[in-house]
């Protein structure tokens, strides 16, 4: 019995290994004619919603609308961009736009803010990374594309917008916004605490690096070698141009991998390297980062973390590891396609987890306490005087640079710059 039920079952085996083939290719053949079935099922919504709808519509309106929705049902990412956005798209990578100054993405239904752009409307109006726009101009934003969402948002420059704003913790307000001309300034730089390069960058745009080069050859000319090291400032920037991420990264790492992005197949991975050359030479770097930090400012501290070269401050980034292709299609604009992952030189995907700061360091006021009278030995009338080293004092010896005293975070960051200095060889420029 158990002779004949083996034969029987190695029969079956031998059945199935012969005839998988012909099943596999009778599936792709059903495969194939239930795509022109759904095809032809396309063809007829598309005819009966022109014809029946209650009002006339066109077929590039249909079309149209019938492609962004097949896009972003794959991801929030990927999109349609019709002829205008596709301009728009590539005014706002020249560093040159019209509009409010903000970085959206669709989320829940509703426009979810990644950041607002410093010195822009938005900017200036204080919304927040994580804010929610539920209505614009009172028109309801649930069942609008990200697209659509965004042309309204757009005009003419000095006209008016009216945004309904949903905060976590707080009861929904409306904003009313005066669109401006956004040219942004990727790079701004500035001294702190007397011997701290301060680095803003606000967008990974065109010669990004190019302005973070000269921005640092300024101030180690300026400090005459007294450069203790640096604050790289990413808060609320939402990312940008890889190329930019990859060559201001490469700007101080010495070698090593930066980023690598990886499709569906194995093949198509790209790996980006650092070329020789740390233009810091060493000097300690701190990269502030919060929850607007996105993308290419994710690629930044996540490759200068891995390699050690930097301490990162702040609060978990907003996690967008994935890659964005622009296809173009002529005169009928272009398709943004999610095309890969992103990920950190030590193999971490930052896709919704983000990078986690080696320092957390949230927002906060910090307030001088009242201590009461107290004396200095140098107050008695009778110390003993330091023969060593008089010094002027200066009107400002105890104060400190107000926008430190306004910005806990950057406070902090500095703090640490001027901390890791006292480790370094000489704490000053090589």
């Amino acid at each position: 019995m158990n002779k004949k039920w083996s034969i029987f079952t190695a029969s079956l085996l031998s059945a199935t290994i012969l005839f998988s083939p012909a099943y596999a290719a009778k599936n792709k053949v059903e495969e194939q004619a239930d795509t022109y079935e759904m095809l032809n099922l396309f063809g007829e919504v598309m005819e009966r919603a022109k014809v029946s709808y209650v009002e006339d519509v066109t077929d590039k309106k249909l079309i149209e609308s019938a492609i962004n929705g097949m896009l972003v049902s794959l991801d929030p990412h990927s999109s349609y961009l019709d002829a205008q956005s596709f301009k728009y798209m590539n005014e706002q990578t020249k560093g040159k736009f019209g509009g409010l100054g903000i970085e959206v993405t669709m989320e829940n239904g509703l426009v979810k803010v990644v950041s607002p752009i410093d010195d822009t409307p938005a900017f200036k109006a204080g919304l927040k990374s994580g804010d929610y726009i539920s209505h614009i101009d009172g028109e309801q934003v649930m069942g609008m594309s990200l697209n659509d969402a965004v042309d309204k948002m757009r005009g003419t420059v000095g006209s008016k917008v009216k945004l309904s704003i949903r905060r976590v913790n707080n009861k929904p307000f409306d904003v009313t916004l005066k669109r401006e001309e956004i040219k942004i300034q990727s790079v701004k730089s500035s001294i702190k605490g007397d011997d701290v390069a301060y680095i803003r960058i606000t967008s990974f745009s065109e010669d990004t690096d190019k302005m973070i080069e000269k921005a640092f050859n300024k101030a180690k000319k300026e400090l005459k070698g007294n450069l203790k090291g640096i604050v790289i400032d990413v808060r609320n920037n939402p990312g940008g141009l890889l190329d930019q991420a990859v060559s201001v990264s490469d700007l101080f790492l010495d070698k090593g991998e930066i980023v690598s992005t990886r499709s569906k197949n194995a093949e198509d991975t790209v790996k980006y390297n650092a070329k020789s050359g740390d233009i810091a030479k060493g000097l300690p770097i701190v990269i502030l980062v919060n929850d607007g930090s996105a993308s290419a400012s994710e690629i930044l501290a996540g490759a200068l973390q891995d390699h050690k070269r930097a301490v990162i401050v702040g609060e978990k980034t907003f996690g967008k590891g994935s890659v964005q292709t622009v296809i173009p299609l002529g005169k009928y604009g272009a398709m943004r396609l999610t095309t890969a992952r992103y990920y950190t030189p030590s193999g971490r995907s930052i896709q919704a987890t983000g990078i986690e700061p080696d320092v957390e360091v949230k927002p906060a006021k910090v307030e001088e306490i009242d201590k009461g009278i107290n004396f200095s030995e140098a107050e008695f009338g009778n110390a003993l005087k330091n023969d060593a080293a008089e010094t002027e004092k200066s009107q400002n010896e105890n104060a400190k640079d107000d926008e430190l005293k306004k910005d806990y975070q950057l406070m902090r960051s500095v703090d640490l710059v001027k901390a890791l200095s006292i480790y370094s060889s000489d704490g000053k420029t090589k």
